[in-house]
């Protein structure tokens, strides 16, 4: 620490509080501090850090830190202050940490940056230590201090100390009840953060898109979707966290028709439309089955980073569009993009899809030989069902027993489906016995050795494979369905009793008419058989003459083409409803 210590002269602090200084005038500024020896006063030496971290880059405000001579905790802080803002969390820490090597003592202000660092890495011994100092000089009273701690404790699942200080707290505001509110929920106990939400005296924007963000992590998306309706009745207006969060909501419902007033929505509000969010809206029409409105948002995103790329990847694959899939490849390498892992797994389903073996290889080879990414064992997958959908099974097994690490449930449950497809018997026995040994025999597994059997005829094997699973108590999740009427999502389960008796009398008949007809023998189609009558009856028959069908289903369907044809020739026979 410096001993000499210059007080600033008036004219020096005035040139420091003028507005808009450019980069050089600054640096002049800086020398002129330097020779007149005014940079050993804490206030100017801070004032000028404070306006190098808005206007300078990271690096060049933490070389001035650094030869400042005289630091003080105001200058400690700013810097902090700066790197937290800057997400090096990290570095934030580690620089607390040589703060305190340096004999300087923190403020009150030290820690509300501190705490947001462990919060962002969810380093809780550190924020354990910041606690003991809380205490210890007796800042609990202070509101920012305890709302880092209580979302510090939040983020990091540590529940028990975070109600303590909610329960503990006389002067609660909006923060701290969103910090107690966000941590039941960001660890899935969606029921108890609705309940304090529900009795929070004062809400915000934010306090609102942290329990519609709650709903959708946790697989309630059309309980956040009502949630966020409610938000809009009740005159808040949402922020990019709450609109990403509901589109989400939107594209794993099918919900396009709410889908698209969000989009209005954003526009009317001039909403930025930044990586996130573009990228969610990109997800959202990919799933609702409008690819070439995600590729139009794609388009008109200022800014496409991995992520938008990835999503538009998924859902050119996912509709048949391989071939532009895997261009979009090429073309994130030509705008500076790299793609990550999540990158490749799209693009070697869309090679999958199509049955472009060549090129996925050549995109899986790529992987360490242009990108240095190590495949993972679901890319094995990938290339695994590449080879099996195109019948090459003894390559595809060749991959099973190479592979670098141990097989999963889904590479052995790729190559087992191939062997369904082609009809490879025995090479299914023998996956089945190899995902018995490793534990990983689970339903799916049982129905596609099933299916195998059903395949070459073999229903006296179909049978004792399906008794198998009565005794090992083996079952099947149900399916489910979606549709989107009027706004309103409703679901459709295996085994649900919503349906009419005037749907069921129709339902009735509909076996001895199909059996007029030559329809593939597919027995894997039957399961969304009666699924699909039940909301096909409560779509056409009860609400619209002609109109759009638009089906969300929960998992893939191995044989679409067979399942359509059930569909067209049932709504030809029954609703006189036309391809």
């Amino acid at each position: 620490m410096a001993t000499k210590y210059f007080k600033s002269s008036q004219k020096t602090l005035s040139l420091l509080n003028q507005k808009h200084l450019t980069p050089s005038q600054l640096d002049q500024i800086h020398a002129h501090l330097v020779t007149s020896g005014t940079v050993f006063d804490p206030f100017a030496a801070g004032k000028l850090l404070l306006i190098k971290s808005t206007s300078a880059t990271l690096d060049h405000t933490y070389t001035l830190f650094k030869t400042l001579p005289n630091k003080s905790t105001y200058i400690w802080n700013t810097m902090l202050k700066t790197l937290t803002e800057n997400n090096k969390p990290h570095f934030a820490l580690h620089l607390f940490k040589n703060m305190f090597s340096s004999a300087f003592s923190p403020s009150n202000y030290t820690l509300s940056f501190v705490l947001k660092a462990c919060a962002d890495v969810k380093e809780v011994n550190v924020g354990f230590m910041c606690h003991g100092l809380v205490v210890k000089l007796g800042w609990e009273n202070y509101d920012f201090v305890l709302n880092g701690l209580v979302h510090l404790y939040g983020v990091c699942e540590c529940l028990v100390y975070c109600r303590r200080l909610f329960d503990e707290c006389d002067t609660k505001d909006v923060v701290t009840w969103t910090a107690v509110i966000n941590g039941y929920v960001s660890v899935g106990r969606v029921e108890e953060g609705r309940k304090l939400f529900d009795v929070m005296p004062n809400k915000n924007n934010v306090s609102w898109s942290v329990m519609i963000n709650g709903y959708v992590k946790g697989g309630l998306f059309q309980e956040g979707l009502d949630l966020f309706n409610e938000m809009l009745r009740c005159g808040f207006r949402p922020n990019h966290a709450g609109v990403v969060a509901a589109l989400s909501a939107c594209g794993f419902l099918g919900a396009l028709d709410q889908g698209r007033w969000i989009h209005a929505y954003v526009d009317k509000k001039k909403m930025e439309l930044d990586g996130i969010l573009g990228t969610a809206l990109v997800d959202m029409y990919a799933k609702c089955g409008c690819i070439e409105l995600a590729y139009r948002v794609f388009e008109e995103m200022p800014c496409r980073d991995v992520f938008a790329f990835t999503s538009l990847i998924s859902g050119l694959a996912n509709h048949g569009e391989s071939e532009r899939a895997i261009a979009l490849l090429s073309r994130m390498s030509r705008e500076g993009v790299k793609p990550n892992e999540i990158t490749f797994i799209c693009v070697l389903n869309a090679c999958s899809r199509m049955g472009l073996v060549e090129e996925g290889i050549k995109v899986f080879e790529s992987m360490t030989d242009v990108y240095g990414i190590n495949p993972s064992v679901q890319h094995y997958g990938c290339l695994v069902d590449l080879l099996g959908g195109a019948g090459l099974l003894e390559q595809a097994k060749k991959v099973v027993t190479d592979m670098p690490m141990e097989p999963d449930s889904y590479v052995l449950g790729a190559l087992l489906n191939a062997c369904r497809v082609h009809g490879n018997v025995e090479l299914g026995r023998e996956m089945v016995e190899g995902l018995t040994e490793k534990g990983l025999d689970r339903s799916g597994v049982h129905v596609l050795l099933s299916n195998i059997y059903a395949s070459v005829d073999q229903w006296g094997c179909v049978e004792s494979v399906r008794k198998n699973m009565e005794v090992e108590n083996v079952k099947k999740d149900p399916g489910c369905s979606l549709i989107e009427v009027d706004g309103v999502v409703c679901e459709f389960v295996a085994g649900s009793k919503l349906i009419t008796k005037e749907t069921e009398l129709l339902l009735s008949g509909i076996d001895k008419h199909l059996r007029s007809y030559w329809i593939d023998n597919d027995i894997t189609c039957l399961h969304s058989f009666v699924i699909f009558f039940n909301y096909k009856a409560f779509d056409i028959y009860e609400f619209c003459e002609s109109c759009m069908i638009e089906i969300v289903g929960d998992n893939e369907c191995t044989v679409a083409g067979t399942y359509m044809t059930y569909v067209v020739i049932v709504t030809n026979l029954f609703f006189g409803v036309t391809e």
